[in-house]
């Protein structure tokens, strides 16, 4: 059995949804990130890098990075149809996968989310957290054009779609008014059976 490694409400959420949607048979043990659960000696001794989400795959192999678990999940359960046909296809995934993860999230709303964890006063963590918001206005109407008119980012159900669902997570609870395209997506999104499997595992 896979042991996920999981806090609810991160970015973490976004495997959670593959999870569900592959049928994989886990069992989620919860790492607290705002109480700091990550930095515990226990979990440092699975997981040195001290983040989630990270997937125990057997024993003696835990795997790490958002994009990483996405790629492996998909590729360990090729029935749930998450990896797509064709080089470009599966090209255009991965490019859709490194920019909502590195920029939207990382150069965007990790700077809205936590400034304190690069400035300490007032006047710099407001400024970090506007440059923040600029960056992820700016990649939200990228992945706007990005899916145009399709139901999902890049037509069916796939891996860049949870790193999207996230996103749009956090883009509604910070206040950000989103394209319509997104917003439509984010409701079926939420309307998926992998999203109504485990509700109570996607917030604090």
């Amino acid at each position: 059995m896979l042991t996920f490694f999981h806090s609810p409400g991160s970015c973490s959420n976004g495997i959670l949804l593959l999870l569900h949607e592959t049928g994989a048979d886990f069992d989620t043990r919860i790492v607290d990130v705002v109480r700091g659960d990550q930095r515990s000696h226990a979990y440092l001794a699975q997981n040195p890098k001290g983040k989630v989400p990270a997937l125990k795959i057997d024993d003696e192999t835990i795997l790490t990075e958002f994009q990483a678990i996405a790629y492996w999940l998909a590729n360990a359960y090729p029935d749930a149809g998450l990896w797509p046909d064709g080089l470009l296809a599966r090209s255009r995934t991965l490019e859709a996968l490194d920019f909502i993860v590195g920029s939207v999230h990382m150069r965007g709303f990790t700077f809205v989310k936590v400034p304190q964890k690069f400035l300490s006063d007032a006047a710099g963590k407001s400024a970090l957290q506007a440059h923040g918001r600029t960056e992820v206005g700016k990649g939200l109407s990228i992945l706007s054009e990005m899916m145009g008119e399709r139901d999902y980012l890049l037509g069916d159900f796939g891996l860049a779609d949870a790193a999207l669902f996230y996103v749009l997570d956090w883009a509604k609870q910070e206040g950000f008014t989103l394209p319509e395209n997104l917003s439509a997506c984010h409701q079926r999104l939420r309307q998926r059976p992998s999203f109504r499997k485990s509700k109570t595992l996607w917030m604090r």
